[in-house]
């Protein structure tokens, strides 16, 4: 049972290091050193002027604090065939649940410490003394420890394993992961889910019959899938990086590469429909198919660009670099976004 299991570990790291190149690709690796090293002087002149009102800060501290605590899963790598192959190995498997506790409980609380550590010097401007911050990472520690008891037991009822509960926990923890793989490659093996959102009907409402394929990828967009709240979360970032960098170069930087990424995702929406054999009975042409598609893009991503130039007009100072959002974002709409078509089909 313990190679069983191994096994299952190993090979899905190993498939993960196979999208952790694509992630560490040679443009974002620039840009996240870029990006840390502006973080870094931003906090070496927090420290140097350190402000009077330090309610934001200790409210950002504890935030990043709990944060942490609250994250991760245990990986018990459990699959659905489990609950009927492993079901005489029960009492095995449960033992393998309680080492795999142990393992996220080590990876969490060294990653907590790590943070509390680079939290130090705000903690020491604060007046607290370092034997403070000490009982302060300990009581983090024993409070990961029994959330982490707690994720275990709920996964058994009087000494019973609950096999679904574990395993669904398992597959939400592994498409999270490949979700995040998928921002910058197309990562096989995410499941996808039907979301009503009954708000968004007027929408649909709107659309005159004829554009068939406009339509059902615009219902694919904002029912099927993570497509909607993933375009959400990167508008939400594009707006944080106008509105909070002050580095005018820096903050368009991010939003060049945050419009590039949920215009990469977009592009997965393409083939929402392909295992659907009665698309295919439709007498359209294949010609209106990516027409329709690379409007609704246009569509989209034309109405986010407009949105970001209004708040880099509003908040960013150096007016005239703002002109490369809009020639970026053509290029990548007029030119890029046909060619990758052409590719996909």
């Amino acid at each position: 049972m313990k190679a069983l299991f191994q096994k299952r570990r190993r090979d899905f790291l190993e498939r993960c290091s196979k999208y952790l190149r694509y992630v560490l690709n040679d443009h974002f690796v620039l840009v996240l050193m870029v990006f840390l090293g502006f973080l870094s002087l931003q906090y070496r002149q927090l420290l140097i002027a350190f402000p009077e009102n330090t309610w934001p800060i200790i409210l950002i501290a504890l935030a990043i604090s709990f944060l942490l605590l609250f994250s991760g899963s245990i990986a018990t790598y459990l699959e659905e065939a489990d609950q009927v192959f492993l079901l005489t190995k029960e009492k095995e498997v449960l033992e393998e649940l309680a080492v795999a506790s142990r393992r996220s409980y080590l990876l969490w609380s060294g990653l907590q410490v790590l943070v509390q550590l680079l939290l130090l010097p705000i903690y020491l401007k604060l007046g607290l003394a370092v034997w403070m911050v000490v009982v302060y990472i300990v009581a983090l520690l024993v409070a990961k420890y029994f959330l982490v008891k707690y994720q275990l037991a709920g996964y058994q009822q009087q000494g019973v394993l609950n096999w679904s509960t574990a395993i669904q926990d398992e597959q939400k923890r592994k498409q999270t992961i490949l979700r995040f793989f998928a921002l910058f490659t197309t990562v096989k093996g995410i499941s996808t889910t039907v979301k009503p959102r009954k708000y968004l009907n007027g929408i649909l409402r709107l659309l005159h019959s004829r554009q068939t394929w406009f339509y059902l990828y615009l219902r694919a967009f904002l029912r099927a899938g993570d497509y909607f709240g993933l375009s959400l979360r990167l508008f939400l970032l594009i707006l944080l990086s106008l509105i909070a960098i002050e580095e005018a170069w820096l903050s368009l930087g991010l939003v060049l590469v945050f419009h590039y990424l949920l215009l990469f995702q977009l592009l997965g929406l393409y083939k929402h429909y392909d295992y659907q054999y009665l698309t295919q009975l439709y007498p359209l042409d294949k010609k209106g198919k990516i027409r329709d598609f690379q409007r609704l893009l246009r569509v989209i991503l034309y109405g986010l660009l407009l949105v970001e130039m209004l708040v880099a007009l509003l908040f960013i100072q150096e007016k005239m670099l703002i002109v490369i959002l809009p020639i970026v974002c053509l290029f990548l709409h007029e030119v890029y976004l046909p060619a990758k078509l052409k590719k996909i089909d």
